[in-house]
């Protein structure tokens, strides 16, 4: 489904001889001419459209371009979203840009809504999805073009949700569209990577992709003209060879990983044994996200253990209040029923001890156990990792299993979270020990245990 080398040939030499016939429909508000894969992405008719690969390929000036197509049309809506709003407000990002291009036009900015709105009547919103719960801001809102700029920053169940808001009136006569852009790399690079097929040919060397319906445009930094190829190029020497390689070439092969885990060691299976011993381990964290700011994730990992075998049977995940967070748990704790232990990891001083007190009331009439946390997180993840890489632990099939395996591929590296891997550690380091003296464990995590709490 990508555009052919040939496609694209043709289309800079129709582009050259005769404009009119080729160019994609343009307002007074795109203040200059598309490059020939910029066109090309503005003419496609299709639902869904990803347009990835180098930096500097024009693709962020590409999504903002089709945002802009409608702004004409009564009642039409486009929204662009970013991860944070610190990314969308940086120099030079698209909010920033959009400022360059609208400011000298009739469009009118609304700082509070963060929308440029237009004498038609037809808006421009930036948002961003600091959080998963984050999609939910939108659910009663409506747009004709919503726009992910860096994909690859956002998980798969975001980019899928919005597009319950992609709608349009009776009578709005404009395309409905889902665009995304993206570098290589980043905590969403797998996803975005299979969603979209993107791939090397291995007989021509061509970057290709697309699948379903969903049509891909490989970025190279060479099809943007408005950059200094040289400098640039000297510029990305300087960067480790992954990095180059994803910013340069656009190579999706060259992915970052933390050393710790490979995501083909867990194998995900459809059922898991009737009979096993089940357990859930949480790690708290009660923070709302903020803009600019990407805080930890409380996370409640349930798994079994069988045979030799570590089963992960589901993960909660939330960022919220502490008292939304308490609500998260015990809701969790009765689905989970009486058979399966409640274990949270405690913090040091008063203040942790009172936790485990509160949440031990909160969940009284099921086994909850607190646990002090000390030595470094060696000591618990070198033993999964192991049991991980001969086939020892495996994943029961959800919509929980991408976020997971694309953050065991990064664990270690710098500003990745490693929220689910650090509970899946201190819980299986429990269930060995409960269940099979022969796997490795950390004895250093097992204290005498008084009622519902070992503190």
């Amino acid at each position: 489904m990508a555009l052919s080398a040939q496609s694209l040939a043709y289309l800079r030499e129709q582009v050259r001889l005769k404009p009119e016939l080729v160019w994609p429909r343009l307002t007074k508000y795109i203040p200059h001419a598309p490059t020939p894969k910029q066109a090309a992405f503005l003419l496609l008719p299709h639902l869904e459209a990803f347009y990835g690969g180098a930096a500097s390929g024009g693709k962020s000036d590409g999504l903002l371009m089709a945002g802009l197509q409608y702004v004409d049309v009564p009642r039409y809506a486009a929204l662009i979203l970013r991860r944070t709003f610190k990314d969308l407000a940086l120099p030079g990002a698209l909010m920033d840009r959009a400022f360059e291009w609208l400011r000298p036009s009739d469009a009118q900015w609304d700082d509070t809504e963060t929308t440029w709105r237009f004498p038609s009547g037809a808006t421009l919103t930036f948002g961003y999805l600091a959080s998963e719960n984050d999609k939910y801001r939108y659910q009663s809102s409506e747009f004709q073009y919503i726009a992910f700029d860096e994909l690859t920053g956002f998980s798969e169940t975001q980019y899928r949700y919005l597009f319950s808001r992609l709608r349009r009136r009776a009578g709005v006569n404009v395309p409905l569209r889902m665009r995304s852009a993206s570098n290589p790399g980043g905590i969403g690079h797998d996803w975005v990577q299979r969603y979209f097929n993107i791939h090397t040919d291995p007989i021509t060397g061509i970057l290709r992709g697309g699948l379903n319906g969903r049509l891909f445009i490989p970025a190279l930094k060479s099809d943007n003209p408005h950059i200094d190829q040289a400098s640039y190029t000297e510029s990305l020497s300087r960067l480790d060879p992954i990095t180059r390689a994803q910013l340069a070439e656009g190579d999706w092969s060259a992915r970052q990983s933390g050393g710790k885990f490979k995501r083909e060691w867990f194998e995900i299976v459809d059922a898991i044994p009737a009979e096993l011993t089940a357990a859930r381990w949480w790690d708290t964290a009660g923070t709302l996200p903020k803009p600019g700011k990407d805080p930890d994730w409380t996370r409640g990992v349930k798994a079994g253990y069988r045979a030799g075998v570590t089963y992960i049977i589901d993960i909660q995940s939330t960022r919220d209040t502490p008292g939304q967070v308490e609500k998260l748990v015990k809701q969790t704790a009765q689905l989970d029923g009486i058979s399966v232990t409640q274990y949270m990891g405690q913090e040091p001083g008063d203040a942790g001890i009172k936790m485990i007190d509160d949440y031990r009331l909160l969940l009284m009439g099921y086994v909850f156990i607190g646990v002090r946390e000390t030595g470094p997180k060696e000591l618990y993840i070198n033993p999964v990792s192991s049991q991980a890489e001969a086939g020892n632990i495996k994943l029961l099939r959800g919509t929980w299993n991408a976020a997971f395996l694309d953050e065991a591929e990064t664990y270690g590296l710098s500003g990745q979270h490693d929220d689910q891997l650090d509970a899946l550690g201190k819980l299986c380091n429990k269930l060995w020990l409960a269940n099979d003296a022969s796997v490795e464990t950390v004895e250093s995590y097992e204290y005498t245990i008084s009622g519902a709490s070992d503190y």
